[in-house]
């Protein structure tokens, strides 16, 4: 049935997962997606939405190098935002609402059209490994199919354990079972695992929901869109979401099941993600706020279903019910789903090389939250690069890493396997040193042509990275080189409350002004007639605006980069000895030996190594 060999096989198709195969089979790689449900390709298995802080970013990312993961999210986009515009570029953040049925289904008719991709619904049990090496995969019907690497990206679905109030089952989502056999036979192999929880609210009826007592939350008035292609066109119509809030009531409804609560009778043990608490921990935490925002989000176009964010539970289904109708706009409401935690499986991701292959079995790749973190958008971008760098492997060609200067991406991997992590791993812009370099506008010029020399990003997308790149500095240069009076001038400044000028200067030094926008420039006829005469797009105004008003911070922060990168140039020998180094400090020497950092650099990210065990071992390198 499986006479070949793959170049790569996938288990898993989530987030994670899919983007893995695409990336594998886009570089030529005989890869196979085996997953227990071919009908849940990509599911969105929490909130329907992609994006947010630091999140859309990553997203950008994916896109910029070639993956899927942006398309599927503008095709299937029900509304768009763009959060934080009232802050500097580099807190901008893209996010889609998305429409859930139609984001599983772009995605699996994407893979379809893949090159190189086979499909096969089962579930894998095992793994079969030979002198430390892995070379195919079991499944629960005892097939044995062959490969010469493979990707984990099981997700939730290791071991997962259901909880709603004081009853628990099996499985890896709501309708889904758990998948076993995969963690007992890699702690047996020497990995070290641990347990997470994560958790769901409750899905409702639309229709029993009262929306004028809530408060809209419109897309953008000009909507954006998360790829770069051009043939991806943004929003011409969009649906709203709603915001209402819990009260006292709520809360004490809530508490009146605290004692029936997995979360508080010490049933589930493990931990959950810090930064989207259920609404039980929110009360107990945070008690002296009397309320707590719940966003109210459409499924999808046509769908009545709609997801209840903010209020992840896994009380008593009864005491959920109950509670909810209090909320204002709910007084009515009809349950599709009760909310639910899940607890899974997980591996501390310093067992990991940068490349998301295990230090322990050659050609074992590990990606999503198998890994410890949370979030689709996470999930996708370690899928990306586990995927790469399997195809990289089997073609015998050098991995692939991105560094922290270079994206979010780069920053999430080396957190994960240098700090590893013990609760469930968010991205956040604050995670990231270099924000300023790491926008999301600009991910196609830092990216596009990493992606393309890959073999994933077309011909077309390099062109059109490079157009864009050519568009931007020429309309920099113009403002550079052009002169405006200050009869021009003035009324524009003074009308925006800045000082007057006095002679004629460069347009670009005006513009570089704090409060003076695109839209105040475009008041002068020069500028709107170059705009006009190059057929100027929006992407390349802004992009022009953000490199003139933070041209001081970005070469600032490029200075800075460029420093870390000769730390990142300095090599550490494999497998040396720390033990010898008489002046270091034993916690430093228990973790450096522990996760064998690759670099310099890498060494002084690790928590418990000082500046001074650092300079003890650049002492010893140097000699």
């Amino acid at each position: 049935m499986f006479n070949d060999v793959y170049d790569v096989i996938v288990v898993g198709a989530g987030h994670a997962g899919s983007e893995a195969a695409a990336s594998a089979a886009n570089m030529g790689s005989k890869t196979l997606l085996i997953t227990m449900n071919l009908q849940n390709i990509a599911q969105m298995s929490c909130n329907p939405a992609m994006g947010g802080i630091a999140k859309g970013q990553i997203v950008r990312e994916i896109d910029a190098l070639g993956g899927y993961s942006g398309i599927v999210s503008d095709t299937s986009a029900i509304q768009f935002k763009m959060l934080n515009k009232s802050k500097g570029p580099a807190m901008w953040s893209p996010r889609v609402q998305s429409d859930r049925m139609r984001f599983a289904e772009d995605w699996r008719l994407l893979l379809e059209q893949t090159k190189n991709l086979d499909f096969y619904q089962e579930m894998v049990s095992g793994l079969i490994v030979e002198n430390h090496k892995v070379v195919g995969v079991k499944t629960s019907l005892g097939l044995e199919i062959k490969a010469k690497t493979v990707v984990l990206t099981n997700g939730t679905f290791l071991n997962g354990l259901i909880h709603i109030g004081d009853k628990n089952f099996g499985g890896g989502r709501a309708g889904e079972r758990a998948a076993t056999g995969i963690t007992e036979q890699l702690i047996g192999l020497g990995f070290e695992s641990g347990r997470m929880k994560t958790g769901t609210p409750p899905r409702v009826d639309g229709r029993s929901l009262d929306y004028s007592k809530m408060i809209e939350q419109p897309g953008d008035e000009q909507p954006e869109k998360f790829s770069y292609l051009d043939r991806i066109k943004p929003l011409t119509e969009q649906r709203s979401c709603h915001m209402t809030y819990t009260s006292p009531e709520v809360h004490d409804l809530l508490r009146e099941g605290f004692e029936r609560s997995p979360m508080f009778n010490g049933r589930i043990q493990s931990t959950g993600p810090r930064y989207c608490p259920s609404i039980e921990d929110k009360i107990n935490r945070f008690a002296d706020k009397d309320r707590h925002q719940l966003f109210v989000e459409p499924e999808g176009w046509n769908t009545v279903e709609v997801y209840v964010n903010g209020f992840s539970t896994s009380l008593p289904e009864d005491v959920q019910f109950k509670a909810l109708k209090s909320v204002v706009g709910f007084e009515n409401v009809k349950f599709f789903r009760p909310g639910y935690a899940i607890e899974y499986d997980y591996f501390p991701p310093t067992q990991l090389k940068h490349t998301l292959e295990t230090k322990l079995i050659d050609g074992l790749f590990f990606a999503g939250q198998i890994n410890g973190t949370t979030g689709y958008e996470e999930a996708a971008s370690q899928g990306l690069m586990a995927g790469i760098n399997a195809a990289l492997k089997v073609q015998e060609n050098d991995e692939f890493i991105l560094k922290r200067n270079e994206a979010y991406i780069g920053v999430l991997v080396d957190d994960l396997i240098t700090k590893g992590t013990d609760e469930p791993y968010r991205m956040f812009t604050s995670r990231a040193e270099y924000r300023t370099l790491l926008r999301q506008d600009n991910a196609d010029f830092r990216l596009t042509p990493k992606g393309h020399e890959l073999g994933l990003a077309s011909e077309i997308r390099l062109r059109r990275m490079e157009e864009k790149q050519k568009q931007s500095n020429n309309f920099v240069n113009f403002f550079r080189e052009t002169s405006i009076k200050p009869e021009l001038a003035n009324p524009v400044l003074e009308a925006k409350g800045s000082s007057p000028v006095k002679q004629s200067d460069k347009m670009f030094k005006m513009y570089s002004r704090p409060n003076i926008t695109a839209q105040d420039m475009r008041q002068f006829e020069v500028v709107e007639n170059y705009i006009k005469e190059n057929e100027l797009d929006r992407e390349v105004i802004e992009q022009t605006e953000i490199q003139i008003k933070y041209s001081g911070y970005i070469e600032k922060e490029k200075n800075n980069a460029d420093k870390l990168n000769r730390l990142e140039d300095l090599k550490i020998p494999k497998g040396f000895d720390y033990e010898k180094l008489k002046s270091m400090s034993t916690e430093a020497k228990q973790k450096l030996t522990k996760i064998q950092p690759v670099t310099i650099s890498q060494a002084s990210r690790i928590s418990g190594v000082s500046p001074a065990d650092v300079s003890v071992l650049l002492v010893y390198l140097g000699r």
